[in-house]
């Protein structure tokens, strides 16, 4: 579990964060908008409001630290059930955010991307998300991609489909799907997997995100609700992720020796 600190220990996160070691590639739930409302007699869209401003501190983190890649998950395909006040709620947000953020986003030569079902959007906020993605794609900074209308076990069906498709096309049978067949088709194709999924809310589990492509990401959960979640509980987590060590399938000696013949 990752635990909260007080404000005043961010310089000691950072001075213990060996940037040579850092994560690829971070990806968050964002999870607790709601309670975090809720807890204070307010509607859960005040939440969603809140939450809005722990986006803004961790993505300037982020790129700040010089991470490459950061994945937030920001709207489900599941999501589309909750109450259309919510629902609509949350899509003015998102188009708030493309809106005031464009500077930051261009100014910190941030590249902005999206995975999910993203047609299903409203048409104001799809065209400006898609506006914003065209106009920073040349950044060669951090890539920004956050998740809308997305949902893991949807990806890797739309993926399976398409490797169906081209090796039919290809004169192939199912022997010709194998793992980069289905990984070449995800919406993260050519994205690295992430190295560290972090959720915030207090709940542990996936909630349906980035399935195949977390298969071996370092998980972190904590029981700060995302509008409380700031850079400082960022700096903790990958902190945390660099005190482990990572096999992915083989033992200790192993990965010694790999060390050893890289060095």
């Amino acid at each position: 579990m990752v635990n909260t600190l007080p404000a005043d220990t961010t310089m000691g996160f950072l001075e213990r964060i060996d940037r040579s070691r850092l994560p690829a590639h971070v990806a968050i739930i964002m999870d607790g908008n709601g309670r975090w409302a809720t807890a204070r007699g307010l509607p859960r869209t005040e939440g969603h409001r809140k939450g809005r401003d722990s986006v803004n501190d961790v993505v300037r983190a982020a790129r700040e630290l010089g991470l490459a890649y950061l994945t937030l998950y920001a709207f489900s395909s599941q999501n589309w059930q909750r109450e259309q006040s919510e629902v609509s709620a949350l899509m003015n947000l998102l188009h708030e955010y493309l809106e005031t953020e464009r500077a930051t986003i261009m100014d910190n030569a941030i590249r902005l991307a999206s995975i999910g079902d993203v047609e299903r959007l409203p048409p104001h906020v799809y065209d400006r998300l898609r506006v914003l993605e065209r106009d920073s794609a040349a950044n060669t900074g951090m890539t920004l991609t956050l998740a809308l209308s997305y949902g893991g076990r949807e990806e890797i069906v739309r993926a399976a489909q398409a490797a169906v498709r081209t090796a039919g096309a290809g004169g192939g049978g199912a022997g010709a799907i194998d793992e980069q067949a289905i990984a070449s088709n995800l919406y993260t194709a050519g994205m690295p997997d992430p190295d560290l999924v972090i959720r915030t809310g207090g709940e542990i589990r996936l909630s349906n995100f980035l399935l195949w492509q977390a298969s071996y990401a370092e998980l972190c959960f904590t029981e700060t609700l995302w509008p409380d979640f700031s850079r400082n509980d960022f700096y903790e987590a990958i902190v945390e992720f660099q005190r482990r060590r990572r096999r992915f399938g083989m033992t200790d000696e192993q990965i010694d020796e790999l060390g050893k013949s890289r060095a």
